[in-house]
């Protein structure tokens, strides 16, 4: 992951906040940390629908006529 990162805003739960805060105070690991990995889990979740290059695969299939 690049070091330089880009401030934002974003708005959690009570919940959401008190459960990463006890999660933070076990581990030590910061509340940012957890986030940028949830937005990771997300983006991976939903990479079909991101705009990408096409594997070699796509690119030797047969195109779909309708």
């Amino acid at each position: 992951m690049s070091r330089k990162k880009i401030s934002t805003t974003i708005y959690i739960t009570p919940g959401q906040s008190e459960r990463l805060k006890m999660l933070h105070e076990r581990t030590k690991v910061p509340v940012a940390v957890y986030i940028r990995e949830g937005i990771d889990m997300v983006l991976k979740h939903y990479e079909h629908l991101l705009p990408g290059q096409l594997t070699l695969e796509e690119s030797n299939s047969p195109s779909k006529k309708a």
